[in-house]
């Protein structure tokens, strides 16, 4: 791909926007010498102002999204591309979410422009863990990780039976539900079919890819590790 084609795609600008970079010499190597439009360079030899050129496509993220923050990119508020470097809107493919967090569940928030792999996290058949801790309106009764793990769990306006869910009690007001299925509001609507209400949700990891040391709004690009912790089993710790 020629690099005025490359470096617009990732939303540095038009083509002509990038045509102009090149010619005002902000295209360089790592040593500082400026690049030319048909020059063959490794994509990690790239530098715009200096700075290492975005990463190509299969591009993958995560972020702690904070409360607030939607997953649309037409919502009228604040929403989690804001968070992101401008560009990021609009490289080409599209970074998107994978899956969705609402207005009110902060954590743990992937992106990738890779259609493959958001396919394959998302799938039905891959089984990836994502795991949630809630506090609640009401203390725990004590049967509802048995209602939870037995498949047999119906939600308003739903034909089928959940999964099986892992709850795991910390306090009596706060609790870890594993899940291995992404229904709309489904945490919140769970606890609700056993008479309680969340008050604050979080998801704190998604296979054994953990939040870390990210603090509420930040963000990273993941590794080839990174994106393979996403399909192993999260820590019960």
């Amino acid at each position: 791909m020629k690099l005025v084609k490359l470096i617009a795609n990732l939303g540095y600008g038009s083509r002509k926007d990038v045509a102009m970079m090149f010619r005002e010499g902000r295209v360089t190597d790592p040593d500082g010498e400026v690049l030319y439009a048909d020059d063959k360079v490794p994509h990690e030899h790239i530098r715009i102002d200096d700075e290492p050129l975005d990463p190509p496509t299969g591009l993958a993220l995560m972020m702690n999204k904070p409360l607030g923050a939607t997953c649309s990119r037409k919502d009228q508020g604040r929403v989690v591309y804001d968070l992101l470097p401008p560009r990021y809107r609009v490289r080409d493919p599209a970074l998107s979410t994978v899956g969705r967090l609402d207005r009110d569940t902060s954590g743990l928030l992937l992106f990738t422009d890779d259609g493959g792999l958001l396919h394959r996290i998302i799938s039905p058949r891959a089984q990836v863990a994502k795991v949630y801790e809630a506090t609640l309106g009401q203390d725990l009764r004590g049967d509802e990780a048995a209602v939870f793990a037995s498949g047999t769990l119906m939600l308003e306006s739903e034909k089928d039976p959940l999964e099986p869910a892992v709850l795991d009690v910390l306090e009596p007001r706060r609790a870890r539900l594993t899940l291995t299925e992404g229904r709309y509001h489904q945490v919140r609507r769970m606890f609700a079919a056993v008479g309680n209400h969340v008050e604050t949700l979080t998801r704190v990891s998604v296979g054994a890819l953990t939040l870390g040391d990210l603090a509420a709004g930040e963000w990273r690009a993941l590794g080839q590790d990174d994106v393979a912790r996403i399909f192993a089993s999260p820590s019960r710790d």
